[in-house]
């Protein structure tokens, strides 16, 4: 289709520059914040020897389009090339391709604009792209950009993962270098709050918990301890930059339905994925955020919603593409495929079943609330802090038995139990399912997520070599989030 009868050239360019205040020497957006993937974006950009775009994936209003600002300011300011070279503020460009004019020019229409009227073509730029899957065969322009134009630095963001997932598995392999980017973790979620501050090792690991003494873990406990009302806070609001700092959780819930549920179901996957029974996946997104942690049988579902399984399985697959939630398949033993395999989901985020269920300070008294609630961030934690290893996150459940372990992080150097029983009492049994897949598989460490301080300490499993610690699972989400940090710098 040409576009140049419908695109008006010079209201284009008034887009651009309301994009790039730089150009005109206007002020950036103010946000003093950075997210843990901004330290990974410029260390990669300022890597000359890498020859990849950088795609940041992740769910809507995480803050993706803030790291592209601050990458914009940190090449002005301080470089973003080896030698710390500022360059012209002109060869910076910022798309956002889901606005409307620049949908319909296309990112090459885009940038022949850019190089014809601003800054010109075969000199070094910095390519900030966003929202990059909306633009049409983007996945084989950016492949061509990075193959191409050895002067272009690009990194791009997506809100669904389709962007990584499909398209790149086609056109983009060895072209992007992908960094997740979750929701906040309850470590960035203190410190974007600014209310409490504590004295912990910054090099801190959980795996640091099992050398620990005694003496070291009441420390510990002792110094984090003034963080748990943050934690409830952060169950309830969760890990979202702007809800994170209000202060009235009505508005938050209503923000996160608004800017997170509402538009991602309503709008991308109609845009994206060519939904067009908007209905039906909304109540699928109902059902699982009632079920959030649950094993999910698609026949049932299908059953409760009068639709098809074979639609069930789809929708599902859509939102987990959309980073609106997590899959958890069941673990193999010794290489053994499991019959009937049924899948556990998780929400993204507990604060969007909070908000959708308006769920407000009410459940902090529910344990089964809780429960749910305290695993499904758990779950967000594992998932961002072992991501650089390519895990396996899955969950085990003897058929025989019915014994079950909530999640299990497994890669070829290791396997991680880890059981999460939120509750004032919350007794570890010898027939327990966590207990039993130590006895089975070859776990060194394993984690029982409680709720009390008082449970803070290891626990023998006799006849098995591995160890397994009791720890408080504000605590716990802490530490994971601090070793997160750990891993982009």
């Amino acid at each position: 289709m040409d576009t140049s009868k419908i695109v008006d050239r010079d209201e284009t360019l008034r887009v651009l520059s309301g994009f790039n205040p730089w150009w005109a020497g206007r002020p950036f957006p103010e946000e003093a914040f950075h997210r843990l993937a901004f330290n990974a974006c410029r260390k990669y950009l300022q890597d000359q020897s890498l020859r990849r775009a950088l795609l940041l994936s992740g769910p809507r209003r995480v803050g993706k389009t803030t790291i592209l600002y601050q990458l914009a300011r940190e090449a002005l300011e301080s470089g973003l090339a080896p030698a710390g070279t500022v360059p012209d503020p002109k060869s910076i460009l910022y798309l956002s391709l889901d606005h409307p004019l620049l949908k319909l020019l296309g990112l090459g229409g885009a940038l022949r604009l850019y190089h014809e009227s601003i800054w010109p073509e075969g000199r070094p730029a910095l390519l900030l792209l966003d929202e990059v899957q909306y633009s049409r065969d983007w996945g084989t322009e950016i492949k061509l950009l990075v193959d191409v134009h050895p002067e272009y630095r690009i990194a791009a963001t997506g809100s669904a993962s389709v962007a990584h997932r499909d398209h790149l598995a086609e056109s983009g392999v060895g072209r992007w270098l992908t960094i997740p980017v979750p929701t906040l973790s309850f470590y960035e979620f203190v410190h974007i709050r600014r209310e409490v501050e504590v004295s912990v090792a910054p090099n801190l690991r959980p795996g640091d918990l099992f050398t620990m003494k005694t003496a070291e873990r009441v420390a510990l406990a002792e110094r984090i301890r003034p963080l748990l009302p943050s934690f409830y806070r952060y169950l309830l609001v969760g890990g979202f930059p702007e809800t994170a700092r209000q202060s009235d959780i009505t508005l938050c819930q209503r923000l996160l339905r608004e800017d997170v549920v509402e538009r991602v179901l309503k709008r991308d996957m109609t845009a994206l994925f060519g939904v067009r029974n908007v209905d039906v996946l909304e109540k699928i997104f109902i059902y699982l955020c009632l079920h959030s942690g649950g094993i999910i049988a698609h026949k049932t579902v299908a059953s409760a919603l009068g639709v098809s399984a074979l639609t069930v399985a789809n929708h599902l697959e859509l939102l987990e593409q959309a980073n609106l939630i997590y899959k958890l398949p069941p673990m193999e033993i010794g290489g053994k495929k499991v019959l009937k395999a049924k899948n556990k989901y998780y929400l993204a985020d507990a604060a969007l079943r909070n908000a959708v269920l308006l769920r407000g300070e009410e459940v902090l008294t529910s344990p089964d609330e809780m429960g749910t609630i305290v695993e499904t961030t758990v779950m967000r934690h594992l998932y961002a802090y072992y991501y650089r290893d390519t895990p396996e996150i899955v969950y085990w459940r003897d058929a025989k038995t019915e014994k079950e372990v909530d999640i299990v992080v497994r890669s070829p150097g290791y396997v991680i139990p880890v059981e999460v029983k939120y509750r004032e009492s919350a007794e570890l049994e010898m027939s327990s399912g966590i207990v039993d897949l130590c006895r089975k598989e070859p776990v060194l460490q394993a984690y029982f997520v409680t709720k009390r301080e008082e449970d803070f300490g290891p626990h023998e499993i006799p006849d098995v070599r591995g160890r397994l610690m009791r720890v408080p699972a504000h605590l716990l989400c802490y530490l994971l989030g601090q070793a997160e940090r750990l891993l982009w710098l």
